[in-house]
């Protein structure tokens, strides 16, 4: 009877830990999605001193002296910090069931970028090497007015719950801007709850 008292007590004691542990982890997730039209401007600068202000809800893509200058304005609707790791671009616009890249091929950003829980911040990038196997892709992108993709490679504070966000970039209707939309998010560190053989 000892032996059989011990067991339901060590089996409740672990899962009491997983729930807590569950919990902890909840209160650190973040999740990236597109910033609402209301919300402010920010000024987003890039290493080279080139600065814009980019509009709630709306995207920057812009060839500029043989650089091209991308940056979202994005929402965190989880309950952590995010901290941005890295992005893939691609041309075109991708379907949420197209498989994201490998996290190690993610391009990784120069700076640390934070979103705050339940807060605004922003993502940047710039693609500047002539050589860069996706340039032509995305030159003609922006001068045809062509949807393009960028995948977001993000965490929370402490490096872990790791998680891509896909995000379409669209040219707006009449008008040089563009905004962009969330397609997809994809758990990296735990199972992925829209697929039962999804090993990750």
């Amino acid at each position: 009877m000892l032996a059989v008292a011990t067991f339901w007590a060590v089996r409740s004691s672990n899962r009491s830990a997983r729930v807590a542990e569950r919990a902890l982890l909840v209160g650190m997730r973040p999740l990236l999605v597109v910033s609402r039209g209301s919300d402010p401007d920010q000024k987003v600068l890039w290493q080279d001193n080139y600065a814009v202000h980019l509009a709630g809800g709306r995207a920057v893509a812009e060839d500029r002296n043989g650089v091209i200058y991308l940056a979202m304005s994005l929402r965190n609707v989880g309950a952590g910090i995010a901290l941005l790791h890295g992005w893939y671009p691609r041309p075109g616009r991708a379907a949420a069931s197209d498989p994201h890249a490998e996290p190690a091929d993610f391009r990784r950003l120069t700076i640390d970028l934070y979103i705050p829980a339940s807060g605004t911040g922003y993502w940047e990038g710039a693609v500047r090497d002539p050589d860069d196997p996706l340039r032509l892709d995305l030159v003609r992108s922006l001068a045809e007015r062509q949807p393009f993709t960028i995948d977001l490679l993000y965490g929370d504070q402490e490096g872990s719950q790791r998680t891509i966000s896909r995000f379409n970039v669209l040219p707006v209707s009449g008008e040089k801007a563009w905004f962009c939309q969330v397609a997809r998010h994809w758990n990296l560190d735990r199972p992925d709850p829209r697929s039962r053989s999804d090993p990750r």
